[in-house]
């Protein structure tokens, strides 16, 4: 429906809606025709009028409840989801519903408690897996996830969600044949998917593969997609990698000319000239993403490292006490900044002594 179609029928549903203001169906028909128009406080408003005098409408709990959820209003979430299981402790959507929310709300034992449960009704459904394994991907239970996974995949063979999932959790595990594989067979079904093309790229890329992987980042670079900047920067990390230097300080030139507010090409150029030992480069790099993430102190760090590795002490305190400023709670910034005063304080009293003798 187009929008002057969805306002026709808004106005034929209200006219229905005050001809008969107890019929729960045109509550439901005005609800929709107000979510597709992406206007939620005016749904919320309509399910509450249903509610108030049919309190157990089990749609209009669950529709509830699922906005509240978009809407990131967890408690109000679950206010709806555990009415409507009081109305109906046999549908199996209430639980997972449940187990979604608290998922979002890392409360894992709860989450995972309404997964079971929903198991217990639904048990050949892969994405209720695919949901379980993300809950202990999530908490970086990864071998827990990977057989929930597996689980989904045995159910559907070609699900994308879990064999994408599966590919990254293989590479959180260091298994990077396996991700390579997984992400491959859905490359095999969507072969103009950018992100999967550049996933591709860095698992080879970490096999060690050098050819392979310029192929696939090459790819990805000329299929559409939102993640150019990311795979300029992929593809400059294994470039720098494979001890292709050049050709890595080229690609993150590209990745700022692209992105001239992103900080993050910045930074790590900054890094490859603080490697190289070209302090002078990487404080211009480490300066310019500080003028765009101005109260950075991981930047002032940054900064301050490279200061003390060049032999600017006195410049390098500066950075390091600026960084404290920001961030006071942080122990180890802390540390390392009164490590090098104390350092520097010493020094400036051995030179002293010999100045007296």
């Amino acid at each position: 429906m187009n929008e002057q179609e969805i306002k026709q029928a808004i106005q034929k549903t209200v006219i229905a809606l005050a001809k008969e203001p107890k019929n729960p169906e045109h509550y439901h028909e005005l609800a929709k025709y107000y979510a597709m128009q992406e206007e939620y406080e005016k749904v919320i408003s309509i399910y509450d009028s249903l509610l108030a005098f049919s309190p157990n409408d089990m749609d209009a709990l669950l529709n509830m409840g699922s906005i509240w959820y978009y809407e990131k209003e967890y408690r109000k979430a679950l206010k709806c989801f555990e009415k409507a299981m009081s109305v109906n402790p046999s549908n199996y959507l209430v639980y997972y519903n449940l187990a979604n929310t608290y998922a979002e709300m890392k409360n894992f034992a709860k989450a995972l408690r309404w997964y079971n449960r929903t198991l217990d009704f639904i048990s050949n459904e892969p994405e209720v897996y695919n949901s379980i394994a993300l809950l202990y991907h999530d908490f970086e239970d990864y071998v827990e996830a990977k057989a929930y996974y597996e689980k989904a995949l045995s159910l559907d063979p070609k699900n994308l969600t879990a064999l994408v999932d599966l590919g990254n959790v293989c590479f959180k595990l260091y298994d990077y044949e396996g991700a390579y594989d997984y992400y491959h067979q859905v490359f095999e079904i969507e072969p103009t998917n950018q992100t999967v093309a550049l996933c591709l790229a860095n698992t080879l890329s970490l096999l060690k593969e050098e050819d392979r992987a310029n192929k696939y980042f090459d790819l990805a670079l000329t299929l559409e997609g939102d993640s150019n900047y990311r795979a300029l920067i992929c593809y400059a990390i294994s470039k720098s990698d494979f001890q292709k230097y050049d050709e890595a300080i080229e690609l993150y030139k590209k990745a700022i000319e692209m992105n001239p507010q992103e900080p993050k090409a910045y930074i790590l150029l900054g890094n490859m000239y603080s490697n190289q030992r070209l302090f002078d480069k990487a404080e211009e790099q480490y300066k310019a993403a500080l003028r765009i993430s101005k109260l950075d102190p991981d930047l002032y760090i940054l900064i301050a490292n490279t200061y003390y590795m060049n032999n600017e002490i006195e410049r390098s305190i500066y950075s390091y006490k600026a960084a404290v400023g920001l961030r006071p709670e942080n122990d180890e910034f802390k540390l390392v900044y009164i490590q090098v005063l104390e350092d520097y304080i010493e020094e400036l009293r051995k030179d002293e002594i010999v100045e007296e003798f």
